[in-house]
């Protein structure tokens, strides 16, 4: 009986045994990162700015105020995934200017000037640059 015992802890430590190594660079596969959902939350925000302008009703406007903070303040979180999950050293080793990016374009979505704060379609604009520019970097990093 001692000998059967043995026996099959032998093959439950061989069933639990690592067969095979994995390693992954990310939390998830990169197929889940992607600068187009903070570009669709910035042009939204442009839209809403460019819908304030147009309309004179101060109910509207308060609304449009309360929801371009909203979708600016999803943009500022878009892009802070990208830079720091997605984006590792070698990208940053690679890019010099990434890091620049995105400050100047989380800036751009926050207060103190920026699309949250502003109701001003020229800074949306900016904003949406330097989202194309980290976009540009980004699709390189995945061809590569």
């Amino acid at each position: 009986m001692i000998r059967n015992e043995g026996r099959e802890a032998q093959v439950f430590k061989s069933l639990l045994r690592r067969r095979t190594a994995v390693s992954a660079h990310c939390d998830l596969p990169c197929g889940v990162y992607d600068p187009a959902q903070a570009r669709i939350e910035a042009e939204s925000v442009k839209a809403i700015i460019q819908k304030y302008d147009a309309n004179e009703d101060p109910v509207f406007r308060t609304r449009a105020i309360l929801i371009k903070e909203q979708r600016s303040n999803l943009v500022k979180e878009h892009l802070w995934v990208l830079w720091t999950d997605y984006f590792k050293p070698p990208h940053f080793e690679k890019y010099p200017q990434l890091h620049q990016l995105f400050n100047e374009a989380t800036k751009l979505a926050g207060g103190g000037g920026g699309t949250k704060s502003s109701m001003d379609v020229k800074v949306a604009d900016q904003l949406l640059e330097k989202i194309a520019e980290i976009d540009k970097i980004f699709w390189e990093t995945k061809q590569g």
